[in-house]
């Protein structure tokens, strides 16, 4: 009993001990909310040209042509293009003036074009209206056509994740007609004839 007691003196000792007491801070500072990732590309702005279709390579070549045998680099403007998940913009690389701004999702097609510096993309304004964007990148437009394509599949998981969930785990393919697989086909063929024209000059370079 004895014991007992003093175990508990001992015990009611310590739990009262306001000196050893540690104090914890009820204030807890939660991290900053972390930005959408941007990502900026040095290029050169070659205007825009409306276009009677919003999708193929062929009406990105033939505006891409229009535009480069009729204007020289002297009167292209020096840019940068800010990639974000929703949005594309073009920003004046002097005065940072908005030279083209559009909405990922009514973006309708891009592409790589002959030359592999060439990039252009097709928007959708009001209906039946099409713009097409044109781009020179140095060294190639590899890079740049791979983060539209990335934002353009970003865009469409978000789409996906708002709809209700179906039953099965798996997530349905992009269907035939959207923009999320015009846009990585568009890539995919570009990027692949970049590489291969890249391949056949170092080819070329090692040939004595």
């Amino acid at each position: 009993m004895v014991e007992r007691r003093s175990t508990r003196g001992l015990v009611n000792g310590l739990s009262v001990d306001h000196a050893k007491m540690v104090e914890i801070p009820f204030q807890v500072q939660f991290p900053a909310p972390k930005t959408e990732l941007v990502q900026k590309f040095q290029v050169s702005y070659l205007g825009s040209v409306p276009v009677a279709r919003p999708v193929g390579m062929d009406v990105i070549n033939a505006a891409l042509d229009s535009v480069l045998t009729a204007t020289s680099q002297e009167h292209w403007t020096p840019s940068h293009v800010h990639v974000a998940p929703a949005t594309l913009s073009v920003t004046h690389a002097q005065t940072e003036a908005v030279l083209c701004e559009c909405r990922v999702r009514f973006l309708s097609f891009m592409g790589v074009g002959r030359d592999v510096r060439s990039f252009a993309f097709i928007t959708a304004g009001a209906p039946g209206a099409f713009r097409c964007h044109m781009l020179w990148c140095q060294p190639n437009a590899a890079g740049l056509s791979e983060a539209v394509q990335a934002a353009c599949m970003l865009r469409y998981q978000k789409c996906l994740d708002a709809r209700p969930q179906a039953p099965s785990s798996c997530l349905p393919a992009p269907p035939a007609n959207s923009v999320a697989r015009r846009v990585g086909s568009s890539v995919r063929k570009g990027v692949q004839s970049l590489l291969g024209s890249l391949k056949s000059k170092r080819l070329g370079a090692q040939t004595p």
